[in-house]
């Protein structure tokens, strides 16, 4: 398990070069700084992998539950025994504290690979008596080839979220992670050789989306796509695949309200909604950047939450002490500090943060921003209303119920909500009226795998997870039988 300063994909078991010959710059973000290569691949790498996935398919889709069982969890046992090297990784790649690659990301991945390795195990299909008649019964089947497309912000996170059930229900795939956090995906790459993972059964192909990634979605070959990012690419993953009747499962956007009652429980409230802002720099799908406080706690709330934001400590992504790192790239940095800009002009105060950090030492040409919360905006202006995916968070005071119901269900996205409140009535009666695929109450981000993951609105078509990620990688045939 080693870094190498120039990536290799990875296809039917072997790590190679891109047939063009041609790299991109991987940036460690938190030094501003390039530290290696990656294959810049184009649609014959594509079609490489795609027939590597398609040799493999017979085998591997026949080879029994037991023994993709056994090998899955070898895969997920060699990246617990390697979580150092993976975590430092996905640091050096994404500009995270390492303290949350280690605690959060990495474990994740390898819980991912032994969920769904286990729970292919106990995947069942429906029967259906018609008393003296007949009896119907499903059969589920692996769809051949599937394409697997996953985002930066989480990395090893949401590839194996993705590419797990896929080969646990007998599916081989070819997978892009992103162009910009590319290093876990290839050190996956060496465990799954090291567990001895079939050739074929999984390649990961580098590169740009507009170039290998749409060359995964255009391909003929390929039966489903599971895409995570944006809005905007999910669109035209769409249009290209949906003319092609394939399978689509899209995770997109976000911009997620956290409403909080006066009633809460304040100190976990405010833990809780420190981290629910600003984890992960901001950059996750989930957080929650639309804070809406109850209006007579509104005055406490912003002075203890500002006072806490400005005790983060943002810089070495080493240090046990740093509770922010960097951004991701300098692009998404400047695009950020736009939307502070944005606010500015749209009337927004600034509390506190936004502007950039300069980090003195080695970092100083890191891509550091100060956690920025913003108070005076419209619910429905375009700071309200945009995914910035950064450590920006606006808040505002509501009056009733109906008030922040509208607040709340104002944009175009519908991904995740959180509700502070310890009347249980007004939980539920909140919780059901919220355009949400998934409503937390009096928490943030306890996921249990087994439940489905998805949005609603713009921010996805379908869901994630548990028997819904093993449903959406099969194809159901119902067999009906007379007596």
């Amino acid at each position: 398990m080693k870094f190498d300063k120039n990536i290799k994909n990875y296809i039917y078991g072997e790590l190679e070069n891109p047939l063009s010959a041609s790299f991109i710059d991987n940036y460690n973000p938190a030094l501003g700084q390039v530290y290696s290569q990656i294959p810049d691949s184009d649609e014959r790498d594509v079609h490489r992998a795609v027939k590597a996935a398609q040799r493999a398919f017979p085998t591997w889709s026949t080879i029994g539950v037991e023994k993709r069982f056994r090998i899955l969890m070898r895969v997920a046992d060699i990246i617990e025994q390697n979580l150092e090297t993976f975590a430092l990784a996905e640091s050096m790649d994404t500009g995270k504290p390492l303290s949350l690659a280690r605690k959060v990301d990495i474990p994740r991945a390898h819980a991912n690979l032994r969920f769904f390795a286990t729970s292919i195990m106990h995947f069942s299909a429906e029967s259906h008596n018609m008393e003296k008649e007949a009896i119907n019964f499903t059969l589920r089947s692996p769809l051949g080839v599937v394409g697997c497309i996953s985002p930066w912000n989480l990395p090893l996170y949401l590839f194996t979220w993705k590419i797990a059930p896929a080969l646990a229900a007998g599916n081989t795939v070819v997978a892009k992670p992103s162009e910009m956090t590319p290093m876990t995906a290839y050190l996956l790459a060496q465990a799954c050789i090291e567990a001895g993972l079939p050739p074929g059964v999984l390649n990961i192909v580098n590169g740009f989306g507009h170039k290998a990634g749409q060359a995964i979605v255009e391909h003929d070959d390929v039966k489903a796509i599971s895409f995570t990012g944006g809005t905007k690419t999910g669109r035209t993953i769409a249009s290209i695949a949906a003319p092609k009747f394939k399978k689509l499962s899209l995770e997109l956007g976000g911009k997620n309200p956290n409403i909080i009652y006066a009633d809460c429980d304040f100190e976990k409230m405010m833990k809780t909604t420190l981290r629910s802002s600003f984890a992960n720099q901001g950059q996750i799908c989930l957080c929650g950047s639309r804070i809406f406080v109850e209006r007579h706690l509104y005055p406490i709330f912003k002075e203890e939450f500002v006072k806490r934001v400005q005790k983060l400590k943002i810089g070495d992504p080493n240090s046990p002490k740093t509770d922010q790192g960097a951004v991701v790239s300098k692009a998404h940095m400047e695009k950020v500090l736009g939307y502070i800009e944005l606010a500015k002009k749209e009337g927004g105060r600034i509390l506190c943060g936004g502007e950039q950090k300069k980090v003195k030492g080695k970092f100083e040409n890191g891509y550091f921003i100060k956690p920025t919360v913003i108070e005076g905006l419209a619910h429905d202006c375009r700071t309200n209303q945009e995914e910035i995916f950064g450590p920006v968070v606006t808040i505002m005071p509501f009056s009733t119920d109906k008030e922040v119901i509208k607040y709340a269900n104002s944009t175009e996205f519908g991904l995740s909500a959180t509700v502070w409140t310890q009347d249980i009535t007004k939980a539920h009666s909140i919780a059901e009226q919220l355009e949400a695929g998934i409503v937390w109450v009096n928490t943030w981000m306890t996921r249990d795998l087994r439940t489905p993951f998805g949005g609603t609105k713009n921010s996805g078509v379908g869901r994630e997870g548990g028997l819904e990620a093993l449903r959406f990688f099969t194809e159901a045939k119902n067999v009906c039988i007379q007596f």
